[in-house]
């Protein structure tokens, strides 16, 4: 049995695949009639080997000339890069929901001390701030003293938890006045400096309630007041300027200092934020 027939019974029919050439030279040898001398045979089937190597070798790096012979190592990378996707995924959201776990708790620990009384300190929620009213004003915490205020971290552009948060906290308002006669200012502060402009704001705030300030301004004066408030937010789901934030949503009752009272979360309907911040009033200062 000659080289090229062993090779050929060795790889089978792999090796009829990949080496067409040698494959025909060994069916020509088995043909009747045909005969060739040892020598070559020999040279003919080194020729063949040679030319069969060098086809493999282009094959190999990919010329692109058929798209058929294209090598199939990447197969395995791509799906190595899938799960490793997969994974940095994973370990993102896993990041959020314990920084938004963290970030609730927290609230509810600071809420809790400042509930226990003046003893034992003040809670650590809120601070001065500067940023620009919905009209184009600079405004501080302190244009906000004297009454008591009900703030709202959000963004325009949010398409449904925001919205109706802030018709939950127009109708509690208006609820409180209404049936205790007390006069509760509702704020909205944006978390989305870069696309909430002041006129963004303006038209936004009107949709809610006639009275609703709105408040935006640099990434920095946003940063600092979100800091000073305990509020998480984060950009999401970013291609260009079509993005979503993620943000902690809460609502804070400040009293007439512009002091922090407590926090309402997206589990109150608009009866129990109205009792609650109700009840807070008359608790206040006993």
């Amino acid at each position: 049995m000659s080289g090229l027939k062993r090779l050929q019974r060795f790889f089978g029919p792999t090796f009829q695949r990949r080496y067409p050439q040698v494959t025909s030279r060994i069916a020509a040898e088995r043909a009747p009639g045909c005969r060739y001398l040892a020598s070559d045979a020999t040279n003919s089937e080194h020729t063949d080997l040679k030319k069969s190597s060098v086809a493999a070798s282009d094959e190999a790096k990919g010329d692109g000339s058929d798209p058929s012979k294209k090598s199939v190592r990447g197969g395995p990378v791509s799906w190595l890069s899938l799960l490793l996707l997969i994974m940095t995924g994973g370990g993102i959201i896993a990041y959020y929901d314990k920084e938004k776990k963290r970030h609730l708790e927290e609230l509810k620990n600071v809420s809790s001390t400042a509930k226990q009384g003046p003893s034992v300190g003040t809670a650590a929620i809120g601070g001065p701030f500067k940023l620009v009213n919905h009209d184009g004003k600079s405004v501080s915490e302190k244009d906000f003293m004297g009454k008591w205020t009900l703030l709202y971290f959000g963004f325009t552009h949010c398409p449904d938890i925001c919205p109706d948060e802030l018709q939950k906290l127009a109708a509690a308002v208006d609820k409180i006045k209404e049936k205790n006669g007390l006069e509760i200012v509702p704020v909205f502060i944006s978390v989305d400096p870069e696309r909430d402009t002041v006129e963004q704001v303006h038209d936004y705030v009107k949709e809610f309630h006639p009275n609703l300030v709105g408040l935006t301004g640099t990434p920095e004066e946003i940063r600092q007041v979100a800091r000073a408030y305990r509020v998480y937010y984060m950009k999401t789901e970013e291609e260009g300027d079509d993005y979503l934030v993620d943000h902690s949503i809460v609502m804070y009752l400040m009293d007439p200092k512009m002091e922090f009272v407590k926090f309402f979360g997206k589990n109150y309907d608009v009866d129990t934020l109205a009792e609650g911040i109700v009840k807070e009033i008359s608790e206040y200062g006993k």
